[in-house]
């Protein structure tokens, strides 16, 4: 009896320590589903929860799927401290902790009617923080305004390389793609080595789209905003909610960023290698998320945490949506439904899920068609731009080709003049010579022949000279003995 007394008050003390336990889990338990779950059970309207994720289009055989582009390891300079950063900027200020009424995870967001301009919704709409990839929406803008042709293939090097964080990338240094493709892949799967080389082959390069992009953030009122790089991988790229709203309608203008942003999948062929690249925002590629999404853009750094922006389909309305500083894809992408439900709330809007097309249905095809065009289009520019290229050559090689034949041509005309002049100079100085030497053995001879004359008439006057000095002699002697021969007297 006393073993059984002392069982059954032994399991009395555990059952009430465990209510006790249970107890006091209760209110930690009211917070986490208040904080993860939101105020879905008390604002009517709006979708769901979104549908486990289904992707668009199935990669093709052979071709290496490519995660998007928003995870790194952070040790670089830039982090937040030496050894990296462990915590978002918002979330070190405890932005998160401050009283929300909306219940979102972000430490900032917004929620602004395009067409009338009224902010809908907002948290700490005007606090400057990190934004990340976000930053490639103005970088891609000004790539795009720049006018550049689309099929000019760029290469990466090195200089494309991130060696502050490592982020990762399937873009080999010695890649070619052409710039339609590096847009593309920057805005859909937030690129950071097609991001910078676009930056890189901007007119004057990226020290000219730097003074441009913060020139025109200046230019649409975003007082709040500094770029310091393209790609947002530096933490001094910074802006606000409400700034980046004014971003993202100014963006929105452009179609091309509106498509390419907005693809979920796309098939790059880039040296010998399929690669499949995912659109980062998981709205964007799960065909049954129910949003109908005109532009979008995330962004991840430590120091941001996980930002988003869109401009999305609200009740038939165009509504902006930009969230900061979530802290994991998971609570951002429920941040955004809790905003819409919010929108929805404050409006009275009939909002509707947008519904998934069926797997019969044109779109995919028609992308691919329209890319397939694109592509098609691309390469026959570039087979043009070669072939003319090659006939520039050839026509350079052939006027090179001529121009030497000339040389060679004149310069053997100028050896044979050269040679005939010197042969005539040769036969006129050897005619001359032998003139001359003519003329000089006939003076010779005339000389001689005078000089023996001479020689001949000197003689004979010498003789006729004695003859006479003998006559004269002889007549002396005559004229001695006539007269006696006497020599007195």
């Amino acid at each position: 009896m006393p073993s059984s007394s002392k069982n059954k008050d032994l399991r009395l003390a555990v059952g009430v320590a465990a209510l006790v336990a249970a107890c006091g889990l209760l209110p930690l338990a009211w917070h986490y589903s208040h904080r993860t779950q939101g105020p879905d059970t008390r604002v009517a309207g709006g979708p769901a929860a979104t549908a486990p994720e289904a992707e668009t289009e199935p990669p093709p055989p052979g071709a290496e799927v490519v995660p998007p582009e928003e995870s790194e390891s952070d040790r670089g300079p830039a982090s937040a401290s030496p050894a990296g950063p462990t915590l978002s900027f918002g979330r070190a200020a405890g932005l998160h902790l401050q009283p929300d009424p909306l219940h979102l995870n972000a430490s900032a967001a917004i929620a602004v009617d395009v067409a009338s301009g009224q902010v809908l919704a907002q948290k700490n709409p005007d606090v400057v923080l990190p934004m990340a990839s976000l930053t490639k929406l103005m970088t891609t803008l000004l790539v795009l305004e720049a006018r550049q042709p689309m099929d000019e293939v760029l290469t990466i090097t090195e200089e494309d390389v991130d060696n502050e964080r490592h982020s990762r990338s399937r873009l080999r240094v010695g890649t070619q793609l052409t710039r339609e493709e590096a847009l593309r892949l920057a805005l859909m799967s937030s690129e950071n080595r097609a991001a910078h080389a676009l930056g890189r082959a901007y007119p004057g390069g990226l020290p000219k789209l730097l003074e441009a992009m913060n020139a025109r953030a200046r230019a649409l009122g975003m007082a709040s905003t500094t770029y310091a790089d393209p790609t947002g991988l530096s933490n001094r790229n910074q802006s606000s909610a409400r700034d980046l709203a004014v971003l993202v309608a100014e963006v929105a203008k452009n179609p091309l960023i509106r498509e390419f942003s907005t693809t979920p999948t796309h098939l790059a062929e880039l040296g010998g290698r399929k690669l499949q690249y995912l659109n980062s925002n998981r709205l964007v590629r799960n065909r049954h998320s129910g949003w109908d999404i005109e532009l979008q853009k995330t962004g991840y750094i430590v120091e941001a945490g996980r930002c988003l922006t869109m401009l999305t389909k609200v009740g038939g309305h165009d509504v902006v949506m930009v969230l900061l500083d979530s802290d994991s894809n998971g609570t951002r992408q429920a941040d955004a439904q809790r905003l819409r439900k919010v929108v929805v709330a404050q409006t009275g809007w009939q909002d509707a899920p947008v519904l998934a097309k069926a797997d019969s249905d044109d779109a995919p095809r028609e992308r691919a068609a329209s890319t397939k065009k694109r592509s098609d289009k691309a390469t026959k520019v570039a087979a043009a731009k070669k072939a003319k290229s090659a006939k520039k050559t050839a026509v350079a090689k052939k006027d090179r080709d001529d121009e030497k034949k000339t040389a060679v041509a004149k310069k053997e005309r100028d050896e044979k003049k050269t040679t005939v002049a010197r042969k005539d100079s040769d036969e006129k100085t050897a005619a001359t010579k032998k003139d001359k030497d003519t003329k000089t053995a006939a003076a010779k001879k005339d000389g001689d022949e005078k000089t023996a004359a001479s020689k001949k008439d000197a003689r004979k006057k010498t003789a006729v000279a004695r003859k006479d000095g003998a006559k004269k002699a002889g007549r002396v002697s005559k004229t001695f003995a006539a007269t006696g021969g006497d020599s007195k007297g």
